[in-house]
């Protein structure tokens, strides 16, 4: 038999990648309801593309928590509701990914993933069992920092209908009770174990107020407070960081991480401004 290997794309396939890339990536940022004849129409053939006869019973909950709700109280245990999720369009990189080898590419034996790529377009997560099926609804907010990263400073960066969600600062997964009862104290914050949800808590604290919890040393302060005061910190299980600290034109402290190679406060300020510090200079004079 011989196999014909595709070893390069064409042109007009390179042309269609991000047009797959922003369809499935608006899909899985999708915050539409589910249309709940096609979503079951999709679940139903995602079973017999398996070689299974497809549940008489479809639930729709509202959010992942609901459906865990829903299951436990039909008394499915804990692990096989783990297991029977399948995380649908939030897995729109693989399904864009075996959509377009499938359509685009001509590739065979690709037929039974068609379903799933059906059923990735219209509804959240997926819980397939035996005897029941669980649809679940797609968030109805997602929130983003400017790097498109899940965040909000105030509340749920990923939200559902009935409450369920996650806090989020800069991509970053934190604690629900940072943003219900308060940020961790700046000595706990120092002594956090996630690494990540250690600098998340530092920042939702303010660097200002967690450098007076370190032995900040003073490479270099210039004149002008609004300049500002360079300073070089060792933080716990991270190493040497150097920070900027500054007085903004509110009369409020506040203070940044800098690159490490700074030398001089007005170095430092200039880079915050992605400019030299001779014209940041000729700023703060003008004004």
């Amino acid at each position: 038999m011989t196999t014909n290997k595709i070893k390069s794309l064409t042109p007009q396939m390179e042309a269609l990648l991000p047009v797959y890339r922003d369809r499935w990536l608006s899909l899985g940022l999708s915050t539409d309801r589910m249309d709940k004849d096609r979503a079951r129409e999709a679940a139903s053939e995602c079973y017999r593309s398996a070689g299974l006869t497809p549940p008489e019973t479809f639930l729709y909950a509202k959010s992942p928590q609901d459906a865990r709700r829903i299951l436990q109280e039909m008394g499915v245990k804990p692990d096989v509701i783990g297991a029977s999720t399948h995380f649908n369009n939030h897995e729109a990189g693989s399904l864009g990914f075996y959509q377009f080898y499938r359509s685009e590419m001509g590739l065979k034996g690709m037929e039974p993933i068609d379903p799933l790529i059906r059923l990735g377009m219209e509804c959240g997560w997926v819980n397939f069992l035996d005897e029941v099926c669980v649809l679940q609804e797609r968030p109805i907010h997602i929130r983003f920092d400017d790097q498109q990263r899940a965040h909000s400073e105030t509340g749920l960066a990923i939200e559902y209908e009935d409450g369920f969600g996650a806090y989020c600062w800069h991509g970053v997964r934190v604690p629900s009770e940072w943003y219900t009862e308060g940020p961790p104290s700046p000595a706990d914050a120092l002594r956090w174990e996630n690494l990540e949800q250690r600098r998340a808590a530092c920042e939702l604290i303010g660097w200002a107020t967690i450098l007076k919890e370190l032995d900040a040393v003073t490479i270099d302060k210039d004149d002008d407070p609004m300049i500002g005061e360079l300073l070089r910190v060792v933080i716990p299980d991270v190493g040497e960081e150097q920070f900027l600290r500054v007085l903004c034109g509110t009369g409020r402290e506040f203070a940044l991480p800098v690159p490490p190679d700074v030398e001089t406060a007005l170095a430092a300020n200039a880079w915050t401004y992605d400019i030299d510090g001779d014209t940041l200079r000729k700023l703060e004079v003008r004004t």
